[in-house]
């Protein structure tokens, strides 16, 4: 059996943080059902837009929804109006006041959200999943990237029997903790069935800071003691 572990959770308080970042006791099912609803009228709002992720931290009478994007003048629109508009209906699902925050996403070929949502365009418009896969790959290495592995599984081109196919290049290191992995899942809705695309990103690894403790004795040291 595989045992396979999502490379966020896995990192999760160690080179990653929780996309939602609040506490409650009683409310509890009521925040999350706030989140889920901002989250989706996210999705559906900014279908186009080229959003990855999305935060959300809540303070005791405020949430603050970031928006991680490869388009921001489409979420900002003419004059800030999309985000007013925007605003006003997140208002509408949560009681608090709200504040929004749009972060550019300056490198989307380094973005493995965004890479299977592109991926999963092509599938939809009925293009080779090889010729997709490759071109994905090769944008994403020409980017800087470490390691590029793309998984895709279902229908493909319209077979019968659903199969699952993959192409890497590079090395993707899920095992350790240190690395940063981008991973991205998007399923493509085609005339003959769902295809799931998966996508992993290996962007090289964190700096970890390693302090040795103030009373420690130089190994030197130690090995002059002991001559």
């Amino acid at each position: 059996m595989g045992r396979k572990v999502h490379p966020y959770g896995f990192r999760l308080g160690v080179t990653r943080t929780w996309t939602a970042k609040w506490y409650a006791d009683k409310e509890y099912t009521d925040l999350l059902k706030e989140d889920i609803g901002i989250r989706t009228l996210v999705e559906k709002r900014l279908a186009n837009a080229s959003v990855s992720g999305v935060e959300i931290e809540r303070g005791i009478n405020h949430v603050t929804v970031t928006i991680h994007t490869a388009k921001p003048g489409i979420v900002i629109g003419k004059g800030g109006a999309n985000v007013e508009v925007l605003r006003q209906q997140i208002g509408g699902i949560t009681k608090r006041r709200v504040k929004l925050e749009i972060k550019e996403i300056r490198q989307p070929e380094l973005d493995a959200h965004l890479v299977a949502m592109n991926i999963a365009g092509q599938l939809s418009r009925r293009i080779a999943f090889k010729k997709a896969m490759k071109q994905a790959i090769q944008r994403s290495m020409k980017a800087g990237a470490k390691g590029v592995r793309i998984a895709v599984a279902g229908r493909l081109g319209g077979s019968e029997m659903g199969r699952r196919e993959w192409d890497r290049e590079g090395r993707i290191p899920l095992g350790t903790l240190r690395a940063d992995i981008s991973y991205g899942q998007i399923h493509a809705h085609t005339t003959y069935g769902r295809i799931g695309v998966k996508v992993w990103i290996y962007r090289g690894d964190f700096a970890t800071e390693r302090t040795a403790p103030s009373n420690a004795v130089p190994a030197a040291a130690v090995v002059g003691q002991g001559s």
